[in-house]
């Protein structure tokens, strides 16, 4: 009598299937916010802390905080009765290890000595992590304006993307409308670093762009 094989055949192809595909799958990136009033001792950070994310991917633990000066005048402007305002933020990445925080990259923009409006802001509610290439290593995105102006014009804006250490950079201007079919702006350029990532990066950077590309004032 013939044995039947068949049974065996197709629970070793599903065993191998889920082996594999366990293999070649990425565990999702799971994110802890931080409280920004209380971050780890052994961090510190300029300005006010926006955002702090804490993660493990296959670079390590990890965490992220992107913070704001606002408007300020420096002591100098002051004592020289100068209002020449300035504005600063940053992102920070550090790899934790043994509750000791080593910084692998950090990103620091301005406006310096402006006698007008200014603004060094990030783009509310862009800040995010994803793992879109499925390499195991968190993309951070950063989107932020910046300008000094005394009309309405429209401001600088970037994004900022990291993965690793490695830098990507998407920068233009944000779009402004003037009338019923009326713009200025909304212009922008891939960093060559960035010509090269993975099409869903950058599919995915054009459409964050796209989203939060009109400027309004209030």
């Amino acid at each position: 009598m013939k044995q039947n094989n068949k049974p065996y055949q197709k629970l070793i192809f599903a065993l191998t299937f889920l082996f594999s595909t366990s293999l070649l799958g990425q565990t999702p990136i799971k994110l802890t916010k931080l409280d920004i009033n209380k971050l780890p001792y052994f961090i510190k950070v300029d300005g006010k802390a926006q955002n702090a994310v804490r993660w493990t991917d296959n670079s390590g633990d990890n965490i992220v905080i992107t913070s704001e000066t606002g408007r300020y005048v420096s002591k100098k402007a002051k004592e020289d009765e100068i209002e020449d305002a300035n504005a600063d933020l940053f992102a920070y990445h550090y790899i934790i290890t043994h509750n000791e925080a080593k910084e692998t990259w950090k990103v620091y923009d301005f406006i310096k000595d402006c006698p007008l409006d200014l603004e060094a802001n990030y783009v509310k509610n862009t800040f995010q992590i994803t793992d879109l290439d499925k390499n195991g290593i968190a993309e951070v995105w950063l989107m932020y304006r910046t300008v000094c102006h005394g009309d309405v014009s429209p401001s600088d804006m970037k994004i900022i993307m990291y993965q690793g250490q490695q830098k990507y950079a998407m920068r233009g201007r944000a779009k402004i409308k003037f009338g019923e079919n009326q713009f200025e702006g909304g212009e922008y350029k891939l960093d060559p670093a960035f010509n090269k990532a993975p099409k869903v990066v950058i599919d995915f950077a054009k459409k964050l762009w796209n989203k939060n590309i009109l400027q309004t004032f209030e």
